[in-house]
């Protein structure tokens, strides 16, 4: 599977505030820009934390962008995928609607009437780990659904699960002209922080987007 890990920061490296709220970091081009590797992606994936801060849908907003993926045999929307070892997910979610498929990746800990639940509200549950999500058992899982190449767009904690976890090919970071600040607020890998080992990027190109900048890293 090769991953593409996707986000906006602020330029002193944060993703929202520390309340957790969102913060409208892109503009216009950036947003166009995200929407068009969501289209060339089979699934986009996010923590838990996003879904219950930002409510995002995951999907794809421009016309001609589905008509494509449709034209190629393919859904008209990538697959959503939600990290959630708990199950945490509101049943009313816009990522359970009916746009696309949803995988919600859970660990044995969780709840079994909840994983009942939402199961009937419209998620597929991909079960991996004791306590949390066991990130490369359940990808490999969502491989044998024909997941190939994923997007993941946040939060903080599942990026750096993911890099710890040596999973990441792409980064691609826009990064935007405001400083939000505070030691709380979460920034771009957030979880327990590399010491001593740290993945090394391999810058590939720097460009300017809107007001702000965009850095794509290739992670070797």
């Amino acid at each position: 599977m090769y991953v593409v890990v996707n986000a906006a920061m602020s330029a002193d490296g944060k993703l929202s505030t520390r309340e957790r709220e969102q913060v409208e970091i892109s503009g216009p081009a950036d947003f166009d820009r995200v929407d068009a590797l969501r289209a060339e992606s089979d699934a986009v994936m996010v923590g838990v934390g996003t879904v219950l801060a930002d409510d995002p849908s995951l999907t794809v907003d421009d016309d001609a962008r589905r008509e494509r993926r449709r034209d190629a045999g393919k859904p008209e929307n990538p697959a959503r995928i939600v990290a959630d070892s708990r199950v945490r997910t509101p049943h009313d979610a816009r990522v359970l609607d009916d746009r696309a498929d949803t995988y919600l990746l859970t660990s044995e800990a969780a709840p079994q009437d909840f994983v009942a639940e939402i199961s009937e509200a419209g998620a597929e549950v991909v079960s991996a780990g004791e306590q949390q999500v066991d990130l490369p058992e359940a990808l490999a899982q969502l491989e044998d659904h024909g997941i190939e190449r994923l997007m993941v767009e946040g939060g903080g904690e599942l990026i750096f699960s993911l890099f710890a976890a040596d999973m990441v090919d792409e980064l691609s970071t826009f990064v935007g002209p405001a400083v939000i600040g505070g030691w709380k607020a979460p920034t771009l890998a957030d979880g327990d922080g590399f010491v001593g080992e740290f993945p090394e990027l391999s810058l590939r190109d720097v460009e300017r987007v809107d007001d702000g900048v965009l850095i794509r890293w290739d992670v070797p």
